[in-house]
């Protein structure tokens, strides 16, 4: 059952804005707030995960360096008992250390060679680069 009387509700047409419509400034101004936040909020999240990542990556390098410690005293332990097994060879003590002591600058100037070859390799990251400028770009124009 339909009822002709007449409507109480406000004109509803999409051409009349009503009262409570928000005005563009107002649109502008609540979009510019919540990207601040957002933003914000973006950085506190990076921050509080690269404060955890720091925390793990020193307890790591400290571990990465008491492993070479013990590496570093485990090599000079193979170079005495290198040096002592040429010396059963028949060759003067003296000799044996200083060929041990070669053969360590020999694979020195190899390892230094190799790397000086691979960090003259190493470029800037050029399109993550590219990519924030156009993202920076884009947002200007906005």
């Amino acid at each position: 059952m339909t009822s002709n009387a007449p409507s109480t509700r406000p004109d509803t047409r999409p051409d009349v804005p009503s009262p409570e419509d928000p005005t563009i400034g107002k649109l502008v101004a609540d979009a510019s707030r919540d990207i601040s936040s957002l933003l914000r909020n973006e950085i506190a999240l990076a921050k509080s995960e690269l404060k955890v990542s720091v925390k793990n990556g020193g307890t790591g390098l400290g571990l990465f360096g008491a492993a070479a410690f013990l590496v570093v005293m485990a090599l000079i332990m193979l170079s005495v008992a290198f040096a002592y097994f040429l010396a059963m060879t028949g060759l003067d003590l003296a000799w044996c250390f200083l060929i041990v002591f070669g053969a360590y600058l020999l694979i020195a100037g190899l390892l230094a060679f190799v790397g000086v070859r691979k960090v003259k390799k190493v470029r800037a990251p050029e399109r993550a680069i590219h990519q924030a400028q156009e993202t920076t770009t884009i947002l200007k124009r906005h």
